[in-house]
């Protein structure tokens, strides 16, 4: 592929990824105001200035546009960078610049916080409106967690089920949401990123110490 093809390639993607976002926003807004009944498909197009038809080219269902879409969570250019990082250390074994390199990725996506602060306390909003979605929110969520195992596991040249990979993206999983939960938590006013590194801090010095195998209890093997 010549440059120019990539280059009209990426503001191609850029240009479908600014219309799913707005797509999103737009649905998640009504959402939170009048509930997933109390507003139809024409009005978010309307509101989003693009085509029925165009809205079901990226969405399926109202509550797949609330969702929003998995490609957008984490930008393919910074995925690149991050997988690009483990280039130089062997396939199949663990580099020795993964964890450094995964708070760096988090860090980058920390970026995005406050240009999609907005989006997110309107999903916050649409969750109090519409509880019954938070089932679809945590399979999205389960989804994207299945692909980010993916992506690190082709970094390191190792299966998506590597007990390090599922690790990594349990514990990363789990420090983003106890950060998102405290900025989001009324009252708030430290930056997403220092309670990003707060936390990932804490469980650096968590997991630095040391332990030993407790022995088997007797009458099991």
């Amino acid at each position: 592929m010549n440059d120019s093809a990539e280059i009209e390639g990426g503001l191609r993607e850029r240009k479908r990824a600014a219309t799913r976002a707005t797509i999103t926003g737009v649905a998640r807004r009504l959402t939170a105001e009048r509930g997933l009944n109390g507003y139809t498909v024409e009005e978010v197009c309307e509101l989003a200035d693009i085509s029925r038809r165009t809205f079901f080219n990226y969405f399926p269902t109202k509550e797949d546009a609330i969702l929003g879409h998995v490609d957008d969570e984490i930008p393919q250019d910074v995925i690149a960078g991050f997988i690009a990082g483990g280039a130089s250390s062997p396939s199949g074994e663990i580099s020795p610049t993964l964890f450094q390199d995964l708070i760096g990725l988090s860090l980058k996506l920390s970026e995005n916080m406050a240009a999609s602060e907005e989006e997110t306390r309107q999903l916050i909003g649409v969750i109090k409106k519409e509880p019954q979605l938070m089932l679809r929110i945590i399979g999205a969520t389960e989804e994207r967690e299945a692909q980010f195992a993916r992506d690190v596991a082709r970094r390191e040249g190792v299966s998506p089920d590597h007990p390090v990979v599922q690790m990594a993206v349990a514990l990363l999983g789990t420090i983003a949401r106890k950060s998102s939960m405290a900025y989001f938590s009324d009252g708030n006013t430290r930056a997403y990123s220092e309670l990003l590194m707060e936390n990932i801090s804490a469980a650096s010095q968590l997991f630095s110490q040391n332990f030993e195998n407790p022995a088997p209890l007797e009458g099991h093997l």
